[in-house]
């Protein structure tokens, strides 16, 4: 792991529910308090020349347009490091990679990792090592059927084909599969997701209600009353204050739910642009990606144990 020195430069802020407002341990964040959980004044949501989606088209895109949040991602060139786990199919679940720590036979506590927009590539299974190697058997789905964009229209055409039923069918067979499979005998289980995958790491907290923890990275925020009021596990979330996407004033607006709900939660904002945690993406930020991680290392810690 890189070493974390330096990280009052982050501008890392963190707030907690339920409805109480605190700040991360980070020098600077102490010193500016005022510019924790809602956007400063100056600051500019969307630049004038974005195109802003209409209300009913907001559930996947955000506050902006189908091309604006487009813009948001691309593709930079590079392998994910070598892939320590191995495909399977699941019944009712279709393909996943599983990956499990070494050395150690269920039961385990698991994890289920969910790809952000451009499908299950092997950025994504090197993740899912990643939490193998803390210890946790770590299972990512894929809610793309097999697909992998190598395109942002390819990834804005798999994301929108999305069926959702079905969807909501692969993450419980899986959580199931977790829970029975010899090798894995799941003891606790938690959810992870980046942009797609955060919205549907939430989707997982509502509905897996046996689950223990979920961690959303800058998913697009699922506000209904009606959907909160299912969690029943601790929530971490994670963003980028330079989201334009997913801008401060959403997080609140999610923060405010949650509490509403009273549902457990945590958020911390990074300095970041949206998909900063993603190593293939050009916008990624390797010092706010790994102090990022560490907190997801402590938050499962605290809920799945080891």
């Amino acid at each position: 792991m890189r070493s974390l020195v330096g990280l009052t430069m982050l501008g890392v802020v963190s707030f907690v529910g339920m409805g109480v407002l605190a700040f991360g341990q980070e020098a600077e964040a102490k010193k500016a308090p005022a510019q924790a959980a809602t956007a400063p004044a100056q600051t500019v949501i969307a630049p004038a020349q974005t195109v802003i989606a209409p209300a009913q088209d907001r559930n996947l895109t955000g506050v902006l347009s189908e091309e604006a949040f487009k813009a948001l991602h691309d593709l930079k060139e590079g392998e994910a490091p070598k892939l320590l786990g191995k495909d399977i199919e699941i019944e009712g679940a279709g393909k996943a990679y599983l990956s499990l720590p070494e050395g150690k036979k269920g039961p385990l506590p698991a994890v289920i990792v969910i790809h952000e927009w451009w499908g299950m590539n092997d950025h994504v299974k090197h993740y899912t090592d990643r939490f193998a190697s803390l210890g946790y058997a770590a299972l990512a789905i894929d809610l793309y059927g097999g697909q992998v964009a190598k395109t942002r229209d390819d990834a804005m055409k798999f994301m929108q084909s999305v069926d959702e039923a079905k969807a909501v069918e692969v993450v419980k067979a899986a959580h199931a599969f977790l829970l029975t499979d010899g090798r894995v005998k799941a003891t606790k289980t938690a959810s992870v997701g980046w942009c797609f995958g955060g919205r549907w790491s939430q989707r997982c907290a509502i509905e897996l209600p046996e689950l223990d923890a979920a961690v959303i990275y800058y998913g697009q925020p699922l506000t209904d009353p009606a959907m909160l009021g299912k969690i029943k596990c601790p929530v971490l979330g994670i963003y980028g204050s330079k989201d334009r996407g997913i801008p401060p004033t959403s997080v609140a607006e999610l923060d405010k739910a949650l509490t509403e709900a009273k549902v457990v939660h945590t958020f911390h904002s990074y300095d970041a642009e949206h998909a900063f945690a993603n190593p293939s993406n050009p916008k990624y930020d390797a010092t706010s990606a790994e102090d990022a991680f560490q907190k997801v290392k402590a938050f499962f810690a605290e809920h799945l144990g080891k």
